[in-house]
């Protein structure tokens, strides 16, 4: 059967013919593995380093949209596959803590289509708060997990995933890191197109209402899964044997092997693509051929803690090499057991607030009025650096609201008048509304004032749209959330709109104004990104010209 490839039409092999070997990122192998196993759905919440998997997807003509926030995403994802449809979600992974709540109960209800949950972790925190490890969630959930090492495994294990999920009816994790989803290696596509079945609906009430009852059949039917997919996971072609003589013997899976290949080209190895539920009894047998086996891994001694569990004598890496991405040189100090001091990375340029951002204005405000700020997620996060070093805190995606809250609850009356919580715009949609709700049905008694920087796009993760824009992924036209209705539908008091870059004096009186009454109060400070307002030039410019209408 013809699929559309920009707009001509070819089989999947004759596609494959005409493409070659690619030179592809992790993120865009799976993009496009996403492409030819013909996904229903792809939806998710930008977050650096998972953002351009659906971008790249949405480019290749798959249907892909941004959702408010990972919670939705997931169960949106989870419809589409309770009705037979191919889903991928993706997210980074402090997004997956977002969506832990379906993330969960999925397990239990499993899906009738395929559901691929994508979870980006950033070793090394490049642009993160936390260095959390995603494998615990496999393990935690009861989901199986499986971890490319290089972007050809990235577009391999994406469709293993989908027939693993469909074979048993179950989510999947792929687990990616900043190293797999960024760094570019070569992809052969394969020839061989997985269709999908048609998706429809199979009712199943037991199998989809979590009532206590139908949960706990799902548990145990859960639990036989899992020992079902840890008995085929001893002989899957997703694990991979090299032996190279018995002296030492490196367990290691994800960009860690790669990294453990280089370090020690001499060692013998077993990769592990599929890292939950784990071969135990191969990597057994594996463990007790050499005279010494060393699991090499980033973050979490996730590996390491499951394997002595089992009983199976196995070396680990010491504390310090818990934090921060793995290299080479790294990999060898592992091994030689160096506990020096390593030498300190050399400072890059800091980051910070472009010359002509919006925000700017509203951070110089908040450090001459010296006001304690509850801050948020997003590029003007950069608030926090000089010459402003205007921001307080910052814990997670809409905290900035409840914990300018609790500092409004608890604070002298002094102080607590000094406190203003900042949130932009795609934070706002993301998990800022459940604040205002907050704030409107518990006001403190000095009441609150909530900035929401309003830019006109998700800057921070490379300019995407959200539900405030007005557009959707592709840019085509959709419902533009109205904030000052909702706010006012909330039943906030007072909502003001200003620009403070054009209206700086006026924004000073604004907010001093907020600051000194009882009033709850919420202050859109909006100006267009001028990034986001170029790339809008220049995709105009790049539209080709109707039919009759002449080109300038």
């Amino acid at each position: 059967m013809a699929v559309g490839w920009r707009g001509i039409g070819f089989t999947h092999k004759e596609i494959v013919r005409r493409m070659g070997t690619l030179l592809l990122s992790g993120n865009e192998a799976v993009a496009l593995a996403a492409r030819d196993v013909r996904v229903s759905l792809g939806t998710g919440y930008p977050g650096t380093p998972s953002t351009e998997v659906l971008e790249r997807f949405s480019e290749l003509g798959g249907p892909a949209q941004w959702a408010p926030n990972e919670k939705v995403a997931l169960e949106v994802g989870l419809g589409a596959a309770f009705g037979g449809g191919r889903v991928l979600v993706t997210m980074k992974h402090v997004g997956v803590n977002v969506a832990a709540d379906p993330l969960f109960t999925a397990a239990y209800t499993g899906v009738t289509g395929a559901l691929v949950l994508l979870a980006a972790d950033d070793p090394g925190l490049h642009s993160s708060q936390n260095e959390q490890d995603s494998r615990r969630y496999a393990v935690a959930a009861g989901i199986p997990m499986l971890e490319p090492s290089d972007s050809q495994e990235a577009y391999d294990f994406f469709r293993e995933a989908i027939a693993i999920s469909e074979r048993w009816r179950t989510v999947v994790m792929l687990r990616m890191t900043t190293r797999v989803s960024h760094s570019k290696s070569r992809v052969t596509p394969k020839a061989d197109a997985i269709n999908p079945p048609v998706p429809h609906y199979e009712r199943d009430i037991k199998g989809r209402v979590m009532i206590p009852a139908y949960a706990r059949m799902a548990h145990h039917k859960l639990r036989a899964k899992i020992a079902e997919m840890a008995a085929w996971n001893e002989t899957s072609p997703l694990n991979r044997r090299v032996d190279r003589g018995s002296d030492l013997g490196i367990i290691a899976s994800s960009i860690s092997y790669i990294h453990a290949r280089e370090a020690a080209p001499q060692a013998s190895f077993l990769k592990l693509g599929m890292t939950y539920p784990l071969p135990m009894e191969t990597i057994r047998a594996f463990a007790t051929s050499v005279s010494r086996c060393v699991v090499i891994e980033e973050g979490d001694p996730y590996l390491a803690d499951a394997l002595r569990a089992e009983g199976i004598a196995i070396e680990s890496k010491d504390e310090m090499y818990r934090f921060g991405e793995l290299n080479v040189h790294r990999v060898r100090r592992i091994l030689e057991h160096d506990v020096s001091p390593e030498p300190k990375p050399v400072p890059g340029k800091p980051p910070q607030l472009c010359n002509a951002c919006p925000h700017r204005a509203v951070f110089t405000a908040l450090q001459r009025m010296d006001c304690i700020v509850s801050g948020d997620i997003g590029c003007y996060t950069l608030g926090v650096l000089p010459p402003f070093e205007a921001i307080d805190s910052c814990v997670c995606m809409g905290a900035s609201i409840g914990v300018g809250l609790g500092l409004r609850h608890v604070l002298p009356e002094e102080e607590a008048r000094r406190v203003v919580s900042v949130i932009g715009d795609s934070t706002f949609m993301h998990s800022g509304v459940p604040g205002i709700i907050e704030m409107v049905y518990n006001p403190p008694a000095t009441g609150h004032v909530v900035i929401i920087v309003d830019n006109g796009t998700t800057a921070m993760t490379g300019l995407q749209e959200h539900p405030g824009t007005g557009r959707r992924l592709d840019r085509s036209e959709a419902h533009g959330v109205d904030f000052e209705a909702l706010l006012r539908a909330i039943g906030v008091p007072e909502v003001h709109v200003i620009d403070p870059s054009e209206r700086p004096s006026k924004f000073v009186k604004m907010l001093q104004t907020a600051l000194d009454g009882n009033t709850l109060t919420v202050i859109i400070a909006r100006r267009p990104c001028l990034l986001a307002l170029r790339r809008m030039e220049k995709e105009e410019q790049a539209q080709p010209c109707s039919i009759g209408q002449t080109q300038a």
